[in-house]
C-alpha cells in the first residue's frame, strides 16, 4: 500500500477521533479556563488584597511550568498521594488551568484599557461596582480581548496533542497506534498535521466572524 493510500484510509479514523475526543476536550477545557481567567483578572483589577495575591501566585506558578510537567504531575504524580483521577478530566482539569493563567492576564490587560471615565459614570447613573463590571468594563473589555483569546483557543487545540502522553485517546494518540502498526511514520504524522489543519482553519474563520459581529454590534452602539 502507498503512503498515499495510507493516508487516505487513515484520515476517517484520525478525523473521527478528533470530533469525539480532542475538540471536546478542547471546548469543555477552554470554557472552564475562561471562567478562571475572568474571576483572576477580576480579582486583580479590584486589587482585592489577599485574593490578589493568591492569583499572582496561581499566574506566576502555572506559566513558569511546562504543560506536559503539569499534566504528568496531575496524571502521574496525584496518585502517589492517593488522588486518582480519569485521563481525561485529569486532561481538562490541567488544560483549564494552564489557560485560565495565560488568559487571566490578557483580560486584565483589557480591563485595564477601558476608559476610567467608565468607571465613574456608572457611579453616576446609580450602579454599584459590580453592576458596572458586569454591563460596562467586562464587555468592553472581552470585545478587547476577543483575538487574543481566540488566538489561545486555537492553540490550546493543538495542545491537546500532549494529553496522548497521559492516554487520551485523542486524535494524536490514535495516529500513534496506527503508525505503530505500519511503521509509516511520516504518512501518518503528516495525516494528523492536515485534521489539525482543518480544525484550526475553522475556527480561524469562526474568529473572524465573531470579531465582525463584535465590530458591527460596537459600530451601532457608536
Amino acid at each position: 500500500m502507498s503512503d498515499w493510500q495510507l493516508m487516505l484510509d487513515s484520515f476517517p479514523q484520525i478525523f473521527m477521533a478528533g470530533l469525539t475526543m480532542t475538540i471536546p476536550l478542547t471546548i469543555i477545557s477552554f470554557s472552564l479556563a475562561l471562567i478562571i481567567a475572568i474571576l483572576a483578572a477580576l480579582v486583580q483589577y479590584a486589587e482585592i488584597p489577599v485574593l490578589r495575591q493568591i492569583c499572582r501566585f496561581y499566574i506566576w506558578i502555572i506559566r513558569g511550568t511546562p504543560l506536559l510537567v503539569q499534566l504528568f504531575v496531575v496524571f502521574y504524580g496525584f496518585p502517589s498521594i492517593g488522588i486518582h483521577t480519569d485521563p481525561f478530566w485529569s486532561a481538562v482539569a490541567v488544560f483549564a488551568v494552564n489557560e485560565g493563567a495565560y488568559c487571566a492576564e490578557t483580560i486584565r490587560g483589557c480591563l485595564e484599557s477601558v476608559p476610567a471615565g467608565q468607571m465613574e459614570a456608572g457611579y453616576c447613573v446609580g450602579l454599584n461596582y459590580w453592576q458596572i463590571m458586569r454591563h460596562i468594563v467586562l464587555p468592553q473589555a472581552i470585545r478587547t480581548a476577543f483575538p487574543a483569546l481566540s488566538n489561545s483557543l486555537i492553540s490550546m487545540l493543538k495542545d491537546t496533542s500532549l494529553a496522548s502522553n497521559i492516554t487520551v485517546m485523542e486524535m494524536f494518540f490514535q495516529t500513534q497506534r496506527i503508525a505503530g502498526r505500519n511503521y509509516r511514520f511520516m504518512a501518518m504524522y503528516l495525516t494528523v498535521a492536515a485534521v489539525y489543519l482543518i480544525f484550526s482553519t475553522i475556527l480561524t474563520w469562526l474568529q473572524r466572524w465573531g470579531e465582525k459581529k463584535l465590530n458591527f454590534y460596537s459600530g451601532e452602539r457608536k
